[in-house]
């Protein structure tokens, strides 16, 4: 690829929005819907971080083919698993390089020691680097991952090979996510030596196709095209610019007025007049994708049964679905999509009935005027693009059977930090899936597992923890199918949650965006873009 000249750092998203930059066809202006609360993907769950790092900064072992959920080799060239399914060997991609920053200058190529790195850092509280930047990975611990990987050995400096107590049977899925992105072992070094570990959550090094250049909170981020990546028919925009603006109309405009090429999470009300602009073009699919009401069953009055099944039954969720979504949504009944294999679709939704709900919250000792917080997340996502008027519409909702919710919010990534740790009583929330597999929801949202992640209502039933565990330990998918399904029976039983919807995701971008192709996991990627005249 052709290097140019990199454009200065511009220090303002208003700075970006003065002068359209659809014009410059080396530069990608993505409108993106919020600030990352950093650039370490161990350390983070949600799309915002992995767009702002895992997506451009970085590399895994293995990882998704563009807009699909089959896995392809990544950092790893190809692999093989014991016949008892516990032993996986990685044979490493050779002359793979790290960027080169003005902070760090690798002395070497990417080697084993920077897989044990990155993973020895996550299974070892007692990490020289883990003690000097005191971090937690819940991705990892979410899934179990920290307690499953018995032994991670470097057989010579391009095979590595990670030995399980038991079958997992998404474990090269789980590898190919973003938060298994490969660290630099010589620049982790460096930063200990230098007293400075937490930089590596501020000044990223990967081996991806964009290098990490700026960044101001909630204006924007900086990338620049990496001229020595090891499959270079994949970097073809120079510049790759986040413009940052929580506003979806503003993203909007921004985007009819050429300031920005790609963007996200539109507002559904904005959907036809987009369609009907000649320079836009707006791509969809059905969202691999879940809006829910998650209940802490550590808090009085949710840790009751009655009351979990009386407010999920006081939810009007088709006058919700047609406010909030619009055209865009369909009703949820489980815990995952019904696009999601093992999905148990004999599961019967509650009816919405009020006076039941009243008869049941009487008979489960509940005052009426009993209040409650309601947590609003204060981004729009794909599973909810109007958590405001979602709230506002649920306050109403419980309000008529007596209980009476107030509304609460935060910053993203204070919402998600209060939340895990388990502030609130009930939290809207959602996920797009992440790997392609059943135990992406069922284990990492309402798993005994994430109880201090993902898993926002607190819930651990020991009956279906067993039935989701033996599911990922066995690698025959109709034995996980049944299982997976009895699990879904429970969880529909026990209301840790209410499934609201699943939503379309539309991708409005400009005419001249060529070959950007929708993830079914709700990240941004663009290695493989490019922009025309």
């Amino acid at each position: 690829m052709r290097k140019h000249a990199v454009i200065p750092f511009i220090l303002s998203a208003g700075l970006i929005a003065s002068a359209p930059l659809a014009q410059a066809a080396n530069n990608l202006v993505f409108c993106s819907e919020g600030s990352p609360a950093g650039f370490d993907p161990g350390l983070y769950t949600t799309g915002t971080d992995f767009d702002a790092a895992a997506e451009t900064v970085f590399n895994r072992l293995t990882q998704f083919e563009r807009g699909g959920t089959a896995v392809i080799p990544g950092l790893a060239e190809k692999w093989e698993v014991s016949a008892d399914g516990l032993v996986y060997t990685f044979h490493l991609r050779p002359g793979v390089k790290f960027h080169s920053t003005e902070y760090f200058t690798p002395s070497r190529a990417f080697n084993a020691d920077d897989v044990l790195f990155t993973f020895g850092r996550m299974l070892d509280k007692e990490h020289p680097f883990r003690k000097a930047y005191p971090t937690e990975f819940p991705y990892f611990t979410d899934m179990g991952m920290d307690a499953n990987i018995a032994k991670l050995a470097k057989l010579d400096d391009l095979t590595v090979q990670f030995t399980l107590n038991a079958v997992d049977a998404a474990f090269i899925q789980n590898l190919a996510m973003s938060f298994a992105s490969i660290q630099s072992a010589e620049y982790a070094e460096q930063l200990l030596k230098a007293g400075k570990a937490a930089d590596i959550n501020q000044k990223p090094i990967g081996t991806g196709p964009f290098v990490f250049s700026r960044y101001q909170k909630d204006a924007v981020i900086r990338f620049k095209g990496n001229p020595d990546y090891w499959k270079p028919e994949d970097v073809k925009i120079d510049n790759l610019i986040f413009s940052i603006n929580t506003d979806a109309s503003v993203r909007m405009q921004k985007l009819k007025a050429g300031e920005c090429h790609v963007t996200l999470n539109p507002r559904p009300a904005d959907l036809d007049s987009l369609a009907k602009d000649p320079n836009i073009q707006m791509p969809s699919q059905p969202g691999f994708n879940d809006g829910y009401i998650a209940y802490n069953v550590t808090h009085a009055p949710l840790d009751k049964l009655q009351v979990r099944q009386a407010l999920d039954m006081a939810v009007n969720k088709q006058a919700i679905i047609a406010a909030v979504y619009q055209s865009a949504g369909q009703l949820a009944v489980n815990g995952m999509p019904p696009t999601q294999w093992s999905y148990n679709e004999t599961i019967k939704d509650v009816a919405y009935d009020p006076e039941k709900a009243k008869a049941l919250l009487k008979a489960a000792g509940v005052a009426e005027g009993t209040e409650i917080t309601l947590w609003a997340m204060p981004v729009q996502r794909p599973y909810n693009p109007n958590a405001k008027l979602m709230a506002e519409m649920l306050q109403a909702d419980w309000a008529k059977v007596g209980i009476k919710a107030k509304i609460v919010s935060y910053e993203w990534g204070e919402y998600l930090k209060r939340s895990k740790a388990g502030e609130h009583d009930a939290m809207l929330i959602g996920w797009s899936g992440d790997n392609g597999d059943p135990d992406n929801w069922l284990g990492t949202l309402y798993g005994c597992d994430a109880v201090d992640g993902n898993n926002f209502s607190k819930w651990c039933f020991e009956e279906y923890d067993s039935l989701i565990k033996a599911a990922k330990r066995t690698t025959d998918i109709d034995e996980r199918t049944k299982l997976y399904r009895q699990a879904q029976v429970i969880l529909k039983r026990e209301v840790p949650i209410t499934p609201i919807a699943h939503s379309t995701v539309y991708q409005p971008m400009r005419k001249n965006v060529q070959d950007f192709r929708i993830s079914p996991f709700a990240l941004n990627s663009f290695y493989g873009v490019s922009v025309g005249q």
